[in-house]
């Protein structure tokens, strides 16, 4: 039995298709492609899958993985993500097939890009101004307070165009995982800037010796 992971982008539109719209869309993905995938046993038997550090509805990716397993001696991956291209939504494609080196356990950081308007450039030097950046992290076991600061010191923001680009590398390991919607919604309440106006796109998922998740 080999675990396979399937690497896709999922962009634009596809970024507001949620976690379980997306294990529906997967099935069938799957299903349709004929690639022979390995299902669980039981009275209703299903594609096993698992996805790695799911995002947040709204934001893009350059890094998304799912993983299955399958049986075939030896798969031809090229042929894989031919296949699974064939059929994907919009917003979704797929740019590599692998079997899976690491296990999700070995994630320790998510690396972003967030875009602003031009005009909330400001907002990035008063963070920068701030000693601390407490927001409130919630989670399955409360609520906790998190400082921003110890995670991202500075915000250095780059002109393109008419929209101003930053990126940042926020914990993403099983012990603690922060959403950059909380460095977002901070610069809303802090500075005006608009959350619903910052595009957040994840460019990398690293180990904790900073090297690419595989």
């Amino acid at each position: 039995m080999i675990t396979v992971r399937i690497w896709f982008e999922k962009r634009n539109e596809a970024s507001y298709i949620s976690l379980l719209d997306l294990q529906r869309v997967m099935q069938r993905v799957l299903k349709r492609s004929g690639l022979p995938v390995w299902h669980t046993l039981g009275f209703n038997p299903h594609i096993y899958m698992t996805f790695t550090c799911p995002l947040s509805l709204g934001q893009e990716s350059l890094c998304e993985s799912v993983d299955v397993k399958t049986e075939a001696e030896a798969p031809d991956f090229a042929a894989w993500q031919a296949s699974l291209n064939a059929i994907m939504p919009a917003g979704i494609r797929v740019f590599r097939v692998e079997p899976a080196r690491d296990k999700a356990s070995a994630i320790a950081f998510a690396c972003y890009t967030i875009r602003y308007p031009a005009a909330a450039a400001g907002c990035l030097a008063g963070y920068n101004a701030l000693d601390a950046a407490p927001v409130e992290k919630k989670g399955k076991k409360g609520s906790k307070q998190v400082d921003l600061k110890a995670y991202i010191p500075a915000l250095a923001g780059r002109a393109e165009g008419d929209s101003v680009r930053f990126d940042v590398c926020l914990p993403a390991a099983q012990e603690l995982n922060l959403n950059p919607s909380l460095l977002t919604a901070f610069l809303e309440e802090r500075f005006g800037a608009p959350a619903a106006e910052a595009a957040i796109l994840r460019t990398a998922l690293l180990k904790a010796d900073r090297t690419p998740f595989c």
